[in-house]
């Protein structure tokens, strides 16, 4: 089976893929903190993983000019994709936010970018572990 080719693949299927990678990388950071109780394990993840702690995620990496100008790129293939689904609790212009953010870590992820993507994601755990995002749905 061929591997998909990230720079042919639009921002929505970009942001499918990056959802579920940042979504390991924050169960594994729960898991390594002794979390077990699936209740407050999805509880606490949502604070990770919600269209306003993505957006903010986004926004203090560009506050840190902490993308390349080619992440960025990918970033914003998502941002301005058209999606078919609607924010549910979130505010239109924070889901497309969130959309580029899953869409950049989609990115990182087939152009088999691994240590640039463990870094982001990382960093990203970080920065809500410090309280430097919000994240209420």
């Amino acid at each position: 089976m061929a591997k998909a080719d990230y720079r042919q693949l639009n921002g929505i299927a970009l942001a499918y893929l990056g959802d579920a990678v940042y979504e390991v990388y924050v169960r594994e950071h729960l898991l390594d903190l002794g979390m077990s109780k699936p209740n407050r394990l999805q509880k606490k993840a949502t604070s990770y993983v919600s269209a306003k702690a993505q957006a903010g995620l986004i926004q203090l990496m560009e506050e840190q000019g902490l993308l390349t100008d080619e992440e960025w790129s990918f970033f914003k293939r998502g941002r301005n994709a058209t999606s078919y689904t609607h924010a549910k609790h979130t505010s239109v212009l924070t889901y497309r936010i969130s959309t580029g953010f899953e869409a950049l870590m989609g990115y990182l992820k087939l152009s088999e970018q691994t240590e640039r993507l463990d870094e982001l994601c990382r960093w990203c755990i970080k920065q809500v572990d410090l309280g430097r995002v919000q994240y209420e749905q």
